[in-house]
């Protein structure tokens, strides 16, 4: 077996000499040249390997302040993410409240033109697919003073009629549904027919069919249709916007004039709506239609205004 020489001994014991000698020149006050010449000697020395042992030692250092300060920065980031949470939720909420507000603002214009008295109530459901009858329940029943066949309305025009009362809600059946049937006017004259449903799907712009009464009537697209009102004001009053003609169809030979017209209220969309309580003391007729687009003027009378005139 090889044994170590005296060599190696000598360098160890040299070695440690001199971290001794440097150790005690180190500790010295003064500049004196002879120190400062060793301690130069000895930084250019093992300047290299302290440089070298802190570098390997820093990622270490760091991944341990990195630990230290995890527990505080994950609770710190837990707030951030509550907080900006809560901020998402109130901004949503103050938006909605300010789409609502606009609906109701509107609803009450519509209800100011045409002397309807309403009780405002939100659509909280909606049902329709699978043969089902289109109809939204309401938050607002009989303990707000609504009954049976009342007529339901939004900003725009007209939403349905109640079919069910309850102490808290309502449910209304949308002018849609292909069991619905609405007595209608054109706007600007005196021709009437009706509106009758197709909708049985949730899709609220579903065209609905007007029919005329007379198949020579004038109908054009972009003409407007309101209701006409029925007897005693139930189901519907007078003068409510049911639509905007958007195909007229051609049915040669045939008794009535048809059409299908695109619904004034975005039934796919309800939320706040106004159910008639009290009916207008007279027929607002056309008042409770928006003003038609600059060069979009009213169509001209038609042939049963003409009579009147003529008479």
């Amino acid at each position: 077996m090889r044994r170590d020489g005296p060599r190696p001994r000598l360098v160890l014991v040299l070695l440690v000499a001199a971290a001794i000698a440097l150790m005690v020149l180190d500790g010295r006050p003064g500049t004196d040249p002879v120190t400062s010449t060793a301690r130069a000697a000895a930084g250019a020395a093992f300047g290299p390997v302290a440089g070298a042992v802190t570098t390997a030692a820093r990622p270490v250092a760091d991944g341990y302040r990195t630990l230290a300060a995890a527990p505080g920065a994950r609770a710190r980031i837990e707030e951030l993410e509550e907080r900006n949470r809560r901020l998402s939720a109130e901004l949503a909420a103050a938006e909605q409240d300010g789409v609502r507000s606009e609906r109701l603002d509107d609803l009450l214009h519509l209800s100011g033109l045409g002397g309807y008295e309403i009780v405002p109530a939100q659509a909280v459901t909606r049902m329709g697919s699978g043969g089902y009858a289109e109809t939204v329940t309401l938050d607002a029943g009989t303990r707000d003073g609504i009954a049976r066949d009342m007529t339901v309305v939004d900003g725009s025009g007209l939403v349905g009629r109640v079919i069910r009362a309850s102490r808290s809600t309502a449910t209304v059946l949308l002018f849609t549904d292909g069991a619905s049937s609405v007595g209608a006017r054109m706007e600007g004259t005196r021709d009437i027919g009706a509106v009758h449903g197709r909708s049985r799907a949730l899709d609220g712009r579903a065209p609905a069919v007007l029919e005329l009464m007379q198949a020579d009537a004038p109908l054009e697209e972009g003409d407007r249709v309101v209701t006409m009102g029925s007897h005693n004001d139930a189901p519907f009053v007078p003068g409510v916007p049911l639509g905007t003609v958007t195909r007229v169809r051609e049915t040669p030979g045939a008794l009535t004039r048809t059409a299908e017209i695109r619904p004034a209220a975005d039934l796919g969309s309800l939320d706040v709506v106004g159910v008639v309580v009290g009916a207008p003391e007279e027929d607002p007729r056309d008042s409770v239609l928006p003003e038609k687009p600059d060069g979009d003027a009213a169509r001209p009378p038609g042939r049963a205004d003409r009579q009147e005139g003529d008479r």
